[in-house]
């Protein structure tokens, strides 16, 4: 069985679709730690349920237990929010599937480059994106181009 040894605190995920006009919407910032004696994912919650309604909770934990992929942890809410409209089951799977992986990359049990696959989620240490350098002027950025 594999534990997640170290804790990743501050994971932040804020899942926003606008597909038509509207989309899933979802919002938690969650602490991770090593589970605790009886292994498995341990999902305690903290955010009062005006901020974040119990409903969405299951849907959370099946994101969370996929987004681990097997690895134990123990997963503290500590912030979350929802829209009354746009807020669904499916955008809060979405964020703990996101947030399961970034806990990984920052525990270092997934490479640092798998970073640039989550869209909505940043934490403490989350790699940069690396950017292309600038074209230079007069220079082309094509790769093979006829020449003589």
């Amino acid at each position: 069985m594999t534990v997640l040894s170290v804790p990743v605190p501050g994971v932040c995920v804020r899942v926003k679709l606008n597909i038509g006009g509207c989309g899933p919407y979802a919002h938690i910032v969650a602490d991770f730690e090593p589970p605790g004696p009886d292994g498995g994912l341990e999902l305690l919650n903290a955010v009062p349920g005006e901020r974040l309604p119990a409903e969405y909770l299951p849907a959370l934990r099946a994101g969370l237990l996929e987004g681990l992929g097997g690895v134990m942890a123990a997963v503290l809410l500590t912030d979350g929010s929802f829209h009354e409209v746009d807020s669904c089951a499916r955008g809060y799977e979405i964020a703990g599937h996101q947030a399961g992986r970034a806990a990984l990359i920052g525990a270092g049990l997934l490479p640092r480059e798998e970073a640039s696959t989550l869209r909505w989620a940043t934490w403490p240490g989350r790699p940069r994106p690396r950017h292309r350098p600038p074209q230079q002027p007069g220079r082309s950025n094509a790769v093979g181009h006829g020449g003589g």
